[in-house]
């Protein structure tokens, strides 16, 4: 027997829902390390934040790995066991992170936790999109849910260490895995979600050298600025056995008869600039380092002050959501959408350009934060919705790990990485012409250093304002590509006459429409992985 549903016939759907939201409240935050309890780590452990950036990125690698193998996974388990067990692993490895000192546990565990985490994930979407139908009013109200929850649980994460320490947001996690786990073992039934596959096609060294390739990646772009780049050894290492992976899992999809990945999606027009946007949507992603820079080095913001700010983005979140809800139900293109995530995120830089001052006060936070919350929600629904349109299932699953790593990981990893840069070397030439300033006529012997330490604050704001400065003249060349862009409107339309068959062939093409109509499910409960 089987059941495309979750639970058993008897729990009333209200319930069922519940239970849905339930799950997807702690398992799509869930992760092995939190952003805002990132300094209470370093301190705790005795360890450099790079290892703990190193394993932030490598959940977002493990969920890439999963992707292209996790519609194989789901059908070959039946769906209570595969759920109850994957809550218990991850409510276990949330303890080892919450009783561990060593930081590579922490990453191993965060690759697991992406892996494992895509696995839930995938069940939860199929239910969620029969119940709503629209697949971009879906994305509206999914990601809206996800992303809010993402910004509280990185708040309360931060609020745990400072309140008790920041083992216990590791134990709680892990406890609420645990019931969940529990209550799914008495609500969920017993079936198969569809014919029972085989796992033995899939192709695990496939997925070691995807992973290799991109944990290699992480480690050059978390250590680069550590170990200066490319004068370190083991960055030069790095990056070659990066390139190396991905060039030998590159070869190896070519010689197999089901490959593990597919590149033929990225032919298509769509796909190309959906990358593209994705690309610069990481530009604006990537502040986060620089906006951490200036409230916590510059304003003197503790790190639960600092956290808070990301609570200041859900309002611009959920009016992003409820305006992609309303838009997508009117079926309007997707062009002013986009345009209005971008235009937003470029307001946001231009205030944070003109706010870089050492008066800048908290209250001043709310409308660039609304700003920027809006603009990443609803570039997160419409590019994602673009790039994803019109895609065959099987295309689809074969590269969409690849578009996943691409989008949260390789995009804000590139540009998180060439800010720090760029805001070291701008240090260094603003603290050199603020030092025509430091002579024994301006700056006596005796007020040295009550003065360093106003100069150091001043290098560091024209860095961060010459940064942003970058941002949005290059945003302003972003709005008038979107602007001009097509965005799939026909540019000719011309009529085709069909000629309607009868007898088999009209069983035939229902059959199909009712396979499409099920990938197509599939397809759209992929998109929102992250």
């Amino acid at each position: 027997m089987y059941n495309k549903g979750l639970y058993s016939d008897w729990v009333p759907k209200p319930v069922q829902l519940l239970l849905i939201v339930l799950l997807l409240a702690v398992v799509m935050p869930i992760g092995g390390v939190y952003t805002g309890n990132i300094s209470s780590l370093v301190s705790g452990t005795g360890a450099m934040t790079e290892y703990f950036m190193w394993a932030n990125y490598a959940t977002t690698i493990g969920m890439g790995a999963c992707m292209p193998v996790v519609l194989r996974i789901k059908m070959r388990f039946k769906v209570r066991d595969k759920m109850v067990l994957l809550l218990v692993l991850l409510g276990l490895l949330s303890y080892v992170n919450g009783t561990t000192l060593q930081p590579m546990i922490f990453i191993f565990t965060s690759l697991m936790i992406g892996f494992m985490k895509m696995m839930v994930t995938i069940e939860l979407f199929l239910p969620l999109m029969v119940m709503i139908g629209n697949r971009g009013v879906f994305y509206g109200a999914f990601y809206t849910f996800v992303l809010v929850m993402n910004q509280v649980a990185t708040y309360y994460a931060a609020e745990f260490a400072l309140l008790y320490n920041w083992q216990q947001f590791y134990l709680l996690t892990a406890v609420l895995c645990f019931i969940l786990a529990l209550i799914h073992w008495i609500f969920m039934h017993d079936k198969y979600f569809a014919l029972k596959v085989p796992l033995h096609y899939i192709d695990w060294l496939s997925i070691l050298l995807f992973i290799s390739t991109f944990m290699f990646s992480a480690y050059v772009y978390s250590f680069g600025r550590q170990q200066d780049w490319f004068n370190s050894r083991n960055i030069i290492y790095g990056s070659i056995a990066a390139f190396v992976s991905f060039a030998l899992l590159s070869i190896r999809q070519l010689t197999l008869k089901r490959p593990y990945l597919s590149f033929k999606i990225f032919t298509k027009n769509n796909v190309q600039h959906g990358l593209f946007m994705l690309f610069w949507l990481g530009m604006f992603l990537g502040t986060a380092s620089i906006q951490n820079t200036f409230a916590v080095g510059v304003l003197g913001y503790d790190q639960l002050t600092n956290t808070r700010l990301s609570l200041l983005m859900i309002p611009g979140i959920i009016l992003a959501g409820i305006i992609a809800i309303f838009w997508f139900k009117k079926e309007k293109p997707l062009k002013m959408y986009i345009f209005s995530g971008f235009a937003a995120m470029v307001a946001y830089a231009i205030i944070m350009y003109f706010s870089m001052v050492l008066e800048f006060s908290y209250d001043n936070w709310y409308l660039p934060m609304f700003l920027k919350g809006y603009g990443m929600c609803s570039l997160f629904i419409s590019v994602w919705f673009y790039t994803l349109d019109k895609l065959e299932m099987d295309e689809m699953l074969a590269a969409i790990g690849l578009v996943l790593v691409w989008r949260t990981f390789l995009a804000v990893g590139i540009f998180s990485t060439l800010y720090s840069w760029f805001q070291y070397r701008f240090q260094v030439t603003a603290i050199g012409d603020l030092a025509v300033y430091m002579d024994g006529m301006t700056v006596t012997p005796q007020n040295v250093a009550a003065n360093m330490k106003a100069i150091q604050l001043n290098a560091i704001i024209i860095a961060t304002k010459k940064i942003f400065g970058y941002i949005i003249l290059v945003g302003f060349g972003v709005l008038i590509y979107v602007a001009t862009h097509h965005f799939g409107a026909k540019r000719f339309q011309y009529f085709r006459f069909v000629r309607v068959l009868g007898g088999k062939s009209v069983i035939a093409r229902r059959r199909l429409r009712e396979r499409k109509k099920l990938l197509e499910e599939i397809k759209d409960a992929a998109g929102p992985a992250v």
